[in-house]
């Protein structure tokens, strides 16, 4: 979970030099170490809902200063799933797309994978990257991402302090998958909240610079409670408002759709 020039950056665990995404989740990290503040979804106040329901008139839905998305709450899930289309964002900054279990509701623990993308310059770069959060993220190595590549993430829950999370780039075939074990120690699992997020995440003590990334539609939307599988339906919607700006639009089409617009 997650402007100025950012510094080419070793990643953890070995490899080549990390993308500008990666130095920023591991700044982000060096906050959470020595602050331990722990800030899944930021609900904006009343005040400000009410000011972004007269921009908007959308009565269906929260506002969140940091995630745009579809949230489902209940008890009980142990797998989300869902795809969509690697974005192109248009203006200098950063984004974040994810599925997750937890957060809202229940703070102590998210089990999450995704991607982020930067744009800075002519340049954009991705990253693809696993969480437990409090814990930061920590990048995939060996699956290049490109604007356009269908992308299908899914986490899933096999205890309250353990899971998988997977990324598959459906465009090359290429998947990758990483195996979480005793997490207690970091923050277990309440297993209340299913989550198909677009995010403003944070670096060195502040958001970055949230980046207009066109849409991102997650398709085949779908969380497991047990052996019943559930699409969105009844999923609380949430859009992001900064400042006096909403700056995005997020709907539900059908039982498995979840659209999210850049406005």
């Amino acid at each position: 979970m997650k402007f100025a020039t950012i510094a080419s950056t070793l990643l953890l665990a070995g490899s080549a030099v990390a993308a500008p995404g990666t130095a920023m989740r591991r700044e982000r990290a060096l906050r959470r170490a020595a602050n331990r503040q722990t800030k899944p979804l930021q609900r904006v106040g009343e005040v400000e809902a009410l000011e972004a329901l007269e921009l908007t008139n959308k009565t269906n839905v929260d506002y969140s200063s940091n995630w745009a998305g579809a949230v489902l709450v209940s008890t009980g899930f142990t797998s989300v799933t869902g795809t969509f289309t690697v974005p192109t964002p248009s203006t200098t900054g950063s984004g974040s797309a994810w599925v997750g279990i937890d957060g809202d509701t229940c703070g102590t623990a998210i089990l999450q994978t995704g991607i982020d993308w930067t744009k800075s310059g002519s340049s954009i770069t991705y990253d693809a990257w696993y969480e437990w959060y409090p814990d930061y993220a920590y990048d995939f190595s060996n699956i290049p991402l490109k604007a356009g590549d269908s992308i299908t993430v899914t986490v899933t829950a096999t205890s309250k302090t353990g899971g998988t999370a997977t990324v598959t780039n459906n465009t090359t075939g290429k998947s990758v998958s990483h195996t979480f074990s005793n997490e207690g120690s970091l923050g277990s699992l309440c297993e209340y909240n299913a989550e198909w997020i677009v995010e403003d995440f944070e670096s060195g003590g502040s958001q970055v610079q949230f980046a207009n990334f066109g849409s991102v539609t997650f398709t085949g939307a779908s969380a497991k409670k047990g052996s019943t599988t559930v699409g969105v339906t009844g999923a609380t919607i949430i859009d992001i408002k900064q400042g006096s700006s909403v700056l995005t639009d997020v709907s539900l089409s059908g039982s498995s759709s979840v659209i999210i617009q850049y406005v």
